[in-house]
């Protein structure tokens, strides 16, 4: 956290309470799968990210004990509130999950209800669920009257043009116990292609008696704001605009960010990633957030490849210095074990 001169700059009040559960700050990162890590989330919560959202985990791979999806929800203290999200199609395997998840001691208990990639919304889990409300109720009954911690829900505006039920979704959700609803305002048949609707998600908000969060679309601090200010909404999630911008959760927009402040935040990320993945997975994956930190870097195509490609840290150190960034990756080697020692165990 030295590398780091940020602190939450939330109001003393909370902005909302999720059940008895006070959240300060409008603004969170969303989820995405194979992105919001331990690493990735502990930064955007120290830039001022309001919840920390697992990605989501199958609770097939919960039951079957897999590493993979443990890996996924463990977290440290500091990250609090902790949203663990699930997703898997039968109703008996998402409690079962959850109890076991409950366990490992996560403030919230989420059931993604968005998802669109085909392997998961074409077997029913994800955004299949939008296309039984019925059972997007009783799925929420369970849980809540199961749960010691509270249970939300992420939902998209339905399953295509023809079948936007989110009103109906909505209410299954809250008048079974659900204490947040996040919304994506697209369907599942957009995937991530045109545009977010806010109108419908205001129209969420306007229809409910629980927090709701808006999703889609946010790619600027000024279109954080709007977008609060326009929908109503108690707080919004940023998804891939944070990628190489946890700045966005501070509310400054990154091409202002100078390059003396970009160096210190890739070098406490990648040590992140080094303490929670090991040395040369940790690396590897922080190629993809590499390549967002230096998205406004002015580097040749050849330059940039050859960052985004190099295997050995001293030599990454090398060609960042050599496009402008002070790093030396000192004490990467001390803060190795920083994310082993300060995990809730899963």
């Amino acid at each position: 956290m030295d590398a780091l001169s940020t602190t939450l700059t939330a109001d003393s009040r909370p902005r909302f309470l999720l059940r008895d559960l006070p959240v300060y700050g409008d603004r969170c990162l969303a989820p995405m799968d194979g992105l919001t890590d331990w690493p990735f989330r502990s930064l955007c919560r120290a830039f001022g990210s309001a919840l920390s959202y697992t990605s989501f985990v199958s609770a097939i791979d919960i039951l079957a004990g897999r590493d993979k999806a443990f890996e996924a929800l463990r977290f440290s203290p500091d990250e609090r509130p902790v949203i663990a999200q699930l997703f898997d199609d039968d109703e008996d395997r998402l409690l079962d999950a959850a109890l076991r998840v409950q366990a490992l001691r996560p403030d919230v208990i989420d059931v993604n209800m968005g998802c669109s990639a085909r392997c998961v919304s074409g077997r029913g889990a994800g955004a299949g669920l939008l296309q039984d409300p019925v059972k997007i109720g009783r799925i929420i009954a369970r849980l809540t009257s199961a749960l010691g911690v509270p249970v939300t829900a992420k939902i998209r505006l339905g399953w295509d043009d023809t079948a936007r039920n989110y009103l109906v979704v909505a209410r299954a959700i809250e008048e079974n116990g659900g204490a947040l609803l996040a919304v994506h305002g697209r369907t599942r048949a957009q995937g991530y292609t045109g545009e977010a609707d806010w109108e419908a998600i205001a129209q969420v908000k306007a229809h409910a008696g629980i927090p709701v969060l808006g999703n889609g679309d946010i790619r600027t601090p000024e279109q954080a704001l709007r977008r609060l200010a326009d929908s109503g909404c108690d707080g919004i999630m940023i998804g891939r605009a944070a990628l190489g911008n946890p700045w966005i959760f501070q509310g400054r927009d990154r091409s202002h960010v100078p390059l003396a402040e970009v160096a210190p935040v890739i070098e406490d990320h990648l040590g992140r990633m080094l303490a929670f993945h090991g040395a040369d997975r940790g690396l590897l994956l922080f190629r993809k957030h590499l390549a967002r930190y230096l998205d406004l870097i002015d580097l040749d195509p050849d330059q940039r490849a050859a960052c985004l490609t190099e295997t050995q840290l001293a030599a990454l150190a090398a060609r960042l210095r050599g496009a402008g960034l002070d790093i030396g990756f000192d004490g990467i080697t001390e803060a190795r074990n920083f994310g082993q020692t300060t995990m809730v165990a899963a």
